[in-house]
């Protein structure tokens, strides 16, 4: 059995299989989107795959849905070439029940993948083609958080950002220049509605992609590339909207196991690859079951009917509110929590970490005791039995084959919003004193000893990538496990702050903690494991 259009005609054999096809036909899906196009989706990775997608699937199997979404990578060119293009942009999704059970079923709702790409004159006028067409109703994004970033930590301008605001719209590369491009040649080709709906997991999604977008506008119109009636639609929500949106699902590096089954169906090259950029990708997507989506109904041209795929459409407070109970609260900085501390204590699976009665209490008390007393409830998702699910249902299930490796990149990137919106929560409130708080500091406390490299028995332990890893191992240069008093007067720097966490720690009182935390970590092999067992039991 292959994975393609020609392959999938062989209904027979797929349903002996046990995978879902289809319910509609591949190449009328992808004809209908080509002459009409309404959602074009930027990040080509496995959450869009696995379940952004699959929404579309669902609209499409139900009649409610004639065209497919398109899919454009900005960064990854050869997730295209390798996954998208010999498998006719078709997905196999792999579901993952806590029981060992999975579902499979060939999502095939993506009518092709375009590579953003400035330097490719087809790829490039293909994606400007989707943009120029009134039909267009929505570009969606899972990008990750950095993607929308223009400044370094040191709030200096990304040269790459200088670059594409100096050569204007033709040359674009960083991601937000590339979707400044395509808006401007939407805006001279009659200047239709169209939403820009970010779906990454970071707070105030939508904010950050519209000021990236702006902050690129603004210096094309002062360089003289565009006039500054475009840069007035672009920031007219009635024209250009920008909904905030609030995710969930985790989607773990594809499984050796999950490929041999598939396989042993008869499922043909279902290989992963390691492309060019680092990226493990395969034909097939492996995740849990649960998932969230909820999005602000702001679509100024129309939109697919989302709330018939299990989608929340509602107003911007409900979508603040659920993010930050997710983000700030009931999984994010439980996962990361998990990520530092798992891999300096050797695990490699966040299932197992689930097992370890140190890491369960320190979650718990970073979720039910720090966190939940600050999260007011969205309504429509409780966020108590959103925790109840996450600890009791998702991170233990040991058929996602999770690692906390993977949770740990880009660790400061998250850390603002994992941790410090909690901690400035506190200090918003008179009642609270964040220098009560045990559970975050002692995170953040394993994040810095996670940063040296070195596990909990001592030895070299590799460190996920992470775009302020040059900086701040520089700056703990000199901290070394065996000397606790070697962190001393090294963490000023970190722990003031404000970029990295959001807040100054030592402003609010949490920085001679983190240091004394970080201190019994680096009292010798096992003191980390030692550390947890003092303050958790």
């Amino acid at each position: 059995m292959k994975l393609s259009y020609q392959g999938i005609q062989d209904r027979a054999a797929f349903d002996a299989a046990g995978i879902k096809l289809p319910g509609f036909d591949w190449k009328t899906m992808r004809d209908a989107t080509e002459q009409n196009p309404v959602w074009v989706h930027f990040g080509a990775g496995n959450i869009f795959r696995g379940f952004i997608a699959a929404l579309q699937q669902t609209l499409l199997n139900n009649g409610r849905a004639a065209s497919g979404i398109i899919a454009a990578e900005t960064f990854d060119y050869d997730i295209i070439d390798k996954i998208y293009d010999p498998f006719d942009s078709m997905t196999l999704m792999v579901s993952l029940k806590p029981d060992g059970s999975t579902e499979k079923e060939v999502i095939a709702s993506i009518a092709k993948g375009i590579r953003a790409d400035s330097t490719n004159a087809a790829q490039w006028a293909a994606l400007k083609a989707c943009f120029t067409n009134p039909s267009l109703q929505m570009a969606s994004f899972t990008i990750t958080e950095k993607g929308y970033a223009l400044t370094n930590v040191k709030g200096e301008m990304l040269s790459v950002v200088a670059q594409d605001i100096a050569n204007g719209p033709d040359q674009a590369r960083h991601a937000m220049a590339v979707v400044a491009a395509m808006l401007l040649a939407r805006f001279q080709a009659g200047a239709q509605p169209i939403a820009m709906v970010s779906m990454d997991n970071c707070s105030h999604n939508g904010e950050k992609l519209k000021a990236s977008v702006v902050t690129i506008v603004d210096g094309w119109v002062k360089n003289g590339h565009c006039p500054a009636t475009f840069a007035a639609w672009v920031k007219d929500e009635s024209q250009v909207s920008f909904p905030w949106s609030m995710i969930d699902k985790i989607t773990p590096r594809p499984a050796d196991v999950i490929r041999d089954q598939l396989t042993a169906l008869g499922v043909e090259d279902m290989a992963p690859v390691v492309t060019s950029r680092n990226t493990y990708i395969a034909p097939f997507v492996n995740a849990e079951v649960p998932q969230y989506l909820v999005v602000e109904d702001r679509f100024p041209n129309g939109r697919p009917a989302l709330e018939h795929a299990g989608v929340y459409l509602c107003d911007r407070d409900t979508v603040n509110m659920t993010e930050r109970m997710k983000v700030t609260t009931c999984l994010n900085p439980l996962h990361t929590a998990l990520a530092v501390y798992g891999c300096l204590l050797g695990y490699t699976s966040i299932a197992a970490e689930m097992q370890d009665e140190q890491l369960v209490k320190l979650i718990k008390t970073i979720g039910y005791v720090e966190g939940l007393p600050v999260v007011v409830n969205p309504g429509i998702i409780d966020p108590k039995a959103f925790i109840d699910e996450v600890v009791e249902q998702r991170l233990p299930n040991a058929f996602i084959p999770d690692m906390p490796q993977r949770i740990a990149t880009d660790t400061s990137q998250k850390v603002a919003i994992r941790f410090g919106e909690t901690i400035k929560s506190y200090a918003a409130d008179p009642e609270k004193d964040p220098a009560s708080l045990t559970a975050i500091p002692l995170a953040i406390a394993g994040w810095l000893r996670y940063l040296l490299a070195v596990d909990d028995q001592g030895n070299p332990m590799p460190v996920s990538a992470d775009p302020m890893l040059p900086t701040l191992q520089a700056e703990l240069a000199g901290v070394e496990l065996g000397k606790p008093e070697s962190c001393k007067g090294k963490l000023e720097g970190i722990l003031t702050n404000e970029v990295l966490f959001g807040v100054n720690l030592r402003q609010v009182g949490l920085a001679d903690r983190i240091e004394g935390y970080l201190m019994e970590l680096l009292a010798g092999p096992g003191a980390v494991r030692a550390t947890l067992k003092k303050h958790l039991g």
